[in-house]
C-alpha cells in the first residue's frame, strides 16, 4: 500500500493506493481510497464525481499517457492512438469527503489529482522495493 497527501488551493487530500504485482510482474491496482477536505461541501454527489474523475485522470498521467514522437512528428495524435484509462483500468474508488461548513469551499477540481501518482509510486516501492525514479511505470510490467 502507498499513501500520499498534499495541500493545494486551500484544500487537503490524502490518498491510499492498494496494489499487487502478479507473478507475471503485471501491476494490479486493487483499490484507491481518497479523503478530501475542501471546506464547505455544497453538492456532495457532484464533488464525489469530481474527485473520482481526478483519480482516473491521475492514473492516466501516471500509467498510460505519453506523447510519442516518430521522425519529428507526433506518432499518437488521435484518441485511437493516445492511451488513456479505460473503464476496466479503473479500480474501486472510495471517496471520503470531510464537510467543514465553517470554512469556504476551495479547490475541488484540481486538488484530488496531486496525491495519485505519489501514492502509486509509494505502493510500487512497498510491493517491489524499486524506487519510482528507477521504475518504468506500466500496468503491464513492474520491475522488481
Amino acid at each position: 500500500m502507498g499513501i500520499a497527501c498534499g495541500v493545494e488551493k486551500g484544500a487537503r487530500v490524502a490518498t491510499a493506493v492498494d496494489i499487487r504485482v502478479g507473478e507475471d510482474r503485471r501491476l494490479v491496482i486493487e483499490r484507491i481510497v481518497i479523503a478530501f477536505d475542501c471546506g464547505a461541501i455544497v453538492n456532495p454527489d457532484g464533488l464525489t464525481n469530481q474527485v473520482e474523475g481526478a483519480v482516473v485522470m491521475g492514473l492516466g498521467a501516471a500509467l498510460f499517457e505519453s506523447i510519442r514522437f516518430e521522425a519529428g512528428v507526433i506518432g499518437n495524435a488521435t484518441f485511437a492512438d493516445y492511451r488513456v484509462p479505460r473503464i476496466d483500468d479503473v479500480p474501486p474508488i472510495e471517496v471520503i469527503l470531510l464537510d467543514r461548513p465553517e470554512i469556504p469551499s476551495a479547490g475541488a477540481g484540481e486538488t484530488p489529482i496531486i496525491a495519485i501518482a505519489p501514492a502509486l509510486a509509494n505502493a510500487i516501492f512497498a510491493a517491489t522495493g524499486c524506487a519510482s525514479a528507477r521504475c518504468r511505470w506500466s500496468p503491464r510490467y513492474v520491475p522488481g
